[in-house]
């Protein structure tokens, strides 16, 4: 039986330092730091490591429905979510997962695109 990517690289330990690399970087970003003033970071990094897990292969997940529904009001454009992606690559990368399997990730973050951009604008 293979191993997700989840069980590959440690599970939710491993994932959530990876969230937390992704929002070092995110909060110094110019494009999207200014989206993470005035919020629970502590509650925010439990929350995104748990939906990033479901990504790929671990036990927590989220209806598409709940995502669309917490993202909603964020006013998130294009340009935004690319940000986004692309930092979340470097976090995958910067803890030694396989581009392979950054890939995947990318792709899995890539589907929910739809319902998380609310914003057309770049």
């Amino acid at each position: 039986m293979s191993q997700t990517i989840y069980e590959r690289y440690g599970g939710f330990k491993t994932i959530s330092r990876i969230v937390m690399t992704f929002y070092e970087m995110a909060l110094d970003s110019d494009q999207i730091g200014d989206h993470f003033e005035d919020i629970d970071m502590p509650r925010l990094i439990d929350h995104q490591t748990k939906f990033v897990s479901s990504l790929v292969g671990g036990p927590a997940s989220f209806s598409d429905d709940r995502i669309e529904a917490v993202h909603r009001h964020l006013n998130i454009s294009h340009a935004d979510f690319d940000e986004m992606a692309d930092l979340f690559g470097q976090a995958l990368e910067m803890h030694g997962m396989q581009d392979a399997h950054i890939k995947i990730a990318l792709n899995a973050i890539e589907s929910k695109r739809a319902i998380i951009v609310t914003r057309n604008a770049a």
